[in-house]
């Protein structure tokens, strides 16, 4: 079973992080952040992947080193359950509606981590997750993941429609991106990813 299990102790965070990719997208998540866990949620379900996230933060001094370390260590743990990522369909795209709102996403598992994130929200806060940590979390899930994520939040007037949109669009790819290969070969011009 492609599964892993990651633990990460900070002076700001304390984070523990079991993923599991064959499983049925079960989702046991605690940030201390109503809406960033409901966004992992989302995350968890769409793709597949089965997560539990325990998070303890620095909240009292923002949202910001919890929701980026949780994007390093959801990362890293990804990464480690992909093993040398042989054998994967490697990309992945979707397109997700939520009412308004249209999100796109593209990826691709290649170990050459890169981020391109294009969507502005219109308030400051959706609950209590500050709305500009959802690049910061992206950033920090890819570059850890060795993924080149690709993000659009294409249109909506609802904070949370276009958020919830992203990260399921995200969540769709990476569903296709890490599903097995029939002839188990690694896919790529180079033999290695």
């Amino acid at each position: 079973m492609r599964q892993a299990q990651l633990a990460r102790k900070t002076k700001e965070t304390d984070i523990q992080v079991t993923v599991k990719l064959d499983n049925m997208g079960t989702a046991n998540i605690n940030t201390g952040i109503g809406f960033f866990d409901h966004m992992l949620t989302a995350l968890s379900v769409h793709s597949g992947i089965s997560m539990d996230i325990a998070v303890k933060g620095d909240l009292y001094v923002d949202g910001h080193h919890t929701v980026e370390d949780t994007g390093i260590v959801m990362g890293k743990a990804l990464g480690e359950a992909l093993g040398d990522k042989s054998g994967i369909t490697r990309y992945g795209s979707a397109f997700i509606p939520m009412d308004e709102a249209l999100a796109f996403c593209s990826l691709d598992i290649s170990n050459r981590p890169f981020l391109v994130f294009q969507g502005t929200f219109t308030n400051a806060m959706i609950g209590q997750y500050d709305a500009c940590l959802t690049e910061e979390f992206f950033r920090a899930f890819a570059f850890n993941a060795g993924i080149t994520l690709h993000v659009n939040m294409m249109y909506g007037s609802n904070d949370h429609h276009k958020c919830e949109a992203a990260f399921k669009a995200v969540a769709h790819a990476l569903k296709t991106a890490v599903t097995p290969l029939e002839d188990g070969k690694t896919l790529s011009t180079k033999g290695v990813l």
